[in-house]
């Protein structure tokens, strides 16, 4: 039973019972917490067609849904709000609705694909704290998007190519005295990135050295040796000279291996990863049909642009004077061959927010190149990520890594837990310790990451994130293992044999307040997880998760369950903790966070 339709359909007959008509639309609204119910309707919007003032409205047909709706037990109008209570047996056989269907939250297939591109990580460098922000979101609209009955493709692009990539390599040339990761004793793409940091300090001393020299400082970022290397070397690979080729080809093995411990760390995988180094050259064909097209245009120097004023852009460069791509002329034919691979239905492309105003270009193009799935692109802009220390900086070493960021949570959560209660985990090995606090440590980070709106611009505190007190991921953890710890003791007891699949309503039950709340949340989880999937917004489910997990503590504070003495209320209180549990267990694996059963 869906009690929201049920309403609706009582309310428009009431209103064509009483006062012989009709409205187009219900709609209703969670109840002010100072009042007494759950669903409020508004009746304001009445009173001109009826005549009536609005609490009289209410009064009449609040009256006739006690008397005739088999949802509503009470009611109360306060002005023009109609406040509605739902009848205790309703909520009951909402319980066992949910408790007879193991897929419960699980949306029904909708034969539509979604290709989910995130991550993209450039090969000069380790992922950080932003890149881990762009991984758990993708990962988790992935998880949702599948939920919702889609068929999900988790893609990634590298960044393998151009002049960032050549000024590691430069400096591993001059400074290495070739040495390896294995050697140095460092992950690979660390390894890599501590060249990318020598090359930026040897350039800025150069810098600092032609300007002390006299030259202006612009003329000298462009005039320094190593930068002009740098280029060289760039050409170099571009022509396919086989020493640099070579070069590259052995640091990105040793970046990629870094980087895949990292992805199975924090338990992100995708189903196709793309290369910019074999895909830098695709767009040309694409600005060919768009000039026989009309779309584009070529200036007097032979460079090919398209003018996007009346989309409220402006004009955009597509192919230089030379013939060479930008960016642009890339993603085209990158998008172009993802559609020609897996003709999914939507594309969506999780980027940070310094990237809006290229999708918005990229998006305007598609659409003038008439690309049939052009209308199913989008483009999940998020905010950065800042630490109370400020911004980060790769060039200049001050980047926290997602490595290092990983191991301080995780020490956290340890020192966190054992300091609550050290002798909690006296029957645990220490590899069980240890794993424990891993997932308490991971579950924290993407929690806090993720429970932001992606759109906002956030700052991370790695001591807040860890507190089983708050709005984190340990206190949703901690509530799972309390659901736990009840249903452990409830079989202790006799009072449970296995999962409960059904309840029996007695006759004039009474429901505590918090039962109430907590099996009507239990009710919203599909359309939660139908609401995140529309938005492509797991916090919306983080909220929920939260949510839950607050109303069953309050639960679990002011109503006994294993010490209540009617069998009959115990096996229902023991039903909702099992449903809590189960539901609080889905709804962090759809935000990538493993629960504990025990902490």
């Amino acid at each position: 039973m869906d009690i929201q339709d049920q309403l609706k359909q009582d309310i428009q007959q009431a209103i064509s019972t009483l006062y012989g008509t009709t409205i187009d639309e219900v709609t209703l609204q969670p109840t002010k917490k100072e009042f007494e119910g759950l669903y409020t309707f508004v009746t304001f919007p009445l009173t001109k067609a009826l005549r009536k003032p609005p609490h009289v409205i209410g009064q009449e047909i609040g009256a006739w849904l006690q008397e005739n709706s088999p949802v509503v037990s009470r009611f109360n109008a306060v002005q023009g709000f109609l406040n509605l209570s739902i009848d205790d047996a309703v909520w009951l056989y909402v319980l066992n609705s949910i408790l007879g269907n193991p897929t419960f939250g699980t949306l029904p297939k909708k034969n539509e694909s979604v290709m989910v591109e995130f991550s993209s990580p450039n090969t000069n460098k380790p992922l950080h704290l932003g890149h881990l922000r762009n991984n758990f979101l993708g990962d988790s609209v992935s998880r949702i998007l599948e939920a919702n009955g889609y068929d999900v493709v988790k893609a990634c692009l590298v960044n393998d190519r151009g002049i960032h990539i050549c000024k590691s390599m430069l400096a591993y040339q001059k400074f290495s005295n070739g040495e390896t990761p294995a050697s140095a004793g460092m992950k690979g793409d660390h390894f890599i990135g501590k060249y990318y940091v020598l090359f930026d300090k040897a350039y800025k001393a150069e810098i600092e050295q032609l300007v002390a020299g006299g030259m202006d400082k612009e003329v000298a970022e462009k005039k320094a040796p190593l930068m002009m290397e740098a280029q060289e070397m760039l050409r170099k690979w571009e022509q396919g000279d086989e020493a640099t080729v070579a070069l590259w080809k052995q640091m990105n093995e040793w970046v990629f291996a870094g980087f895949d411990e990292t992805y199975r760390k924090i338990g992100v995988s995708f189903d196709k990863t793309y290369y910019e180094s074999n895909t830098y050259l695709l767009g040309k064909d694409v600005v060919d049909e768009g000039l026989e097209k009309g779309v584009f245009y070529r200036k007097d120097d032979n460079s090919v642009w398209i003018d996007l004023t009346s989309e409220g852009l402006d004009q955009k460069l597509v192919l230089r004077s030379d013939g060479t791509s930008v960016y642009m002329t890339q993603d085209l034919g990158t998008t172009d061959i993802k559609f020609q691979d897996f003709g999914t239905n939507r594309m969506v492309w999780v980027v940070g927010n310094e990237q809006d105003y290229h999708f918005n270009v990229l998006f305007a193009i598609l659409n003038r190149l008439g690309r049939s799935y052009a209308p199913g692109c989008y483009h999940l802009s998020y905010g950065m990520v800042d630490l109370p220390s400020g911004k980060m900086k790769s060039r200049e070493g001050t980047v926290v890594d997602a490595d290092d960021l990983i191991r301080e949570v995780t020490a956290a959560a340890a020192e966190a837990a054992e300091q609550a209660a050290k002798s909690r985990y006296d029957d645990m090995s220490e590899n069980q310790r240890d794993a424990l606090f891993r997932m308490i440590g991971l579950g924290a980070l993407k929690y806090y990451l993720l429970k932001v709106d992606p759109q906002k611009r956030m700052m991370f505190n790695p001591a807040e994130s860890v507190d089983v007190h708050g709005h984190t991921g340990p206190f949703i953890q901690y509530t799972h293992t309390r659901t736990k710890s009840v249903e452990a003791k409830a079989m202790q007891n006799g009072l449970l044999t296995g999962l409960l699949t059904q309840v029996a309503i007695p006759e004039g039950v009474q429901l505590h307040e918090l039962e109430q709340q907590l099996i009507f949340l239990l009710s919203q989880y599909p359309q939660r997880i139908a609401d995140a999937g529309a938005a492509y917004a797991p916090s919306q489910l983080a909220q929920f998760a939260y949510d839950l997990a607050k109303t069953y503590n309050q639960f679990y504070a002011e109503v006994s369950i294993l010490q209540e003495p009617d069998a009959g209320k115990a096996q229902i209180r023991l039903a909702i903790s099992q449903a809590v549990g189960q539901t609080i267990r889905k709804v962090m694996s759809l935000l990538g966070i493993e629960v504990p059963d025990k902490m």
